[in-house]
């Protein structure tokens, strides 16, 4: 089965369970995932099966869109109800100054990543160091907040939404708000999200694979046979002769090519489109 989907991930289980329960699902062994969510994190997941899962890289999957809850005043090193140490009881705050908070994130952004994240760290991943007790730091990263949307103030819990760019980290993003509330404390107590790029959950309904890649397509005016047969393709025989990845029309099936230095190659040979 070659088939391209949207998925949503329930909160508590990894994606690597889910995608475990996505192929019994379906029955079928060969099936792959796109943009790991962690088990407290829940939402939509893309999913690939056969070869599929060779277009990942090529989908429009920025920006992503994320709905986070900010518990005020609790303590977790994991910046999430996982590890909670310690909760403030806080007064409440004015909502204009939530507002401000949330609002104010807007933009380039550089901040310090979680200690409990995916980073290595001289080839170790800084949560298995974290989990260990060790102690390390991390350099700052850069991202780029493009919206940010107070939902809901239910003291002490915030709920915002942010369409971020690909490798953002939503908690540290409720640590910010909390400090800049002039608080010294605050994690996600709840954190889903709700696109990646154009793909929103759509009850795993099959998307269209031309609509959804992020490159070009080019047209090819030589002897058909060459694209169905995987022949060396001449790039004069190319509309679009600029360096780059396109995609190439073969009916039921496409191929990506990329151009470099007057050189025209497959990426990838034939992905049926059903």
């Amino acid at each position: 089965m070659n088939r391209l989907f949207v998925a949503y991930k329930p909160t508590g289980i990894s994606s690597n369970f889910f995608l475990s329960q996505i192929k019994r699902k379906y029955n079928d062994k060969k099936a792959g995932f796109s943009g790991t969510l962690d088990p407290f994190a829940k939402g939509v997941l893309l999913i690939g099966f056969g070869s599929h899962t060779k277009l990942f890289r090529f989908l429009n999957k920025t920006p992503k869109k994320y709905r986070a809850t900010l518990w005020l005043g609790a303590a977790s090193d994991s910046l999430d109800t996982e590890l909670i140490e310690n909760v403030e009881i806080l007064e409440e705050l004015s909502l204009q100054m939530i507002q401000d908070a949330v609002k104010s994130l807007e933009g380039e952004l550089e901040y310090e990543p979680p200690i409990f994240s995916a980073k290595r760290i001289n080839g170790q991943r800084a949560y298995d160091l974290a989990r260990a007790g060790k102690k390390f730091s991390l350099n700052k990263i850069n991202s780029s907040i493009y919206e940010t949307k107070l939902i809901s103030y239910c003291h002490p819990f915030v709920t915002f939404e942010a369409t971020v760019s690909e490798g953002t980290y939503i908690r540290s993003l409720g640590r910010i708000i909390a400090h800049r509330l002039g608080l010294e404390h605050g994690s996600l107590s709840a954190l889903e999200r709700l696109s990646e790029g154009q793909f929103k959950y759509n009850d795993e309904k099959s998307l269209d694979i031309k609509k959804s890649l992020n490159i070009t397509e080019n047209i090819y005016l030589g002897d058909s046979d060459n694209l169905q047969y995987g022949r060396v393709l001449a790039l004069k025989d190319l509309e679009i002769q600029k360096d780059g990845y396109y995609w190439l029309d073969n009916g039921d099936n496409i191929s990506v090519i990329n151009i470099e230095n007057k050189t025209v190659k497959y990426e990838l040979g034939r992905i049926y489109t059903c």
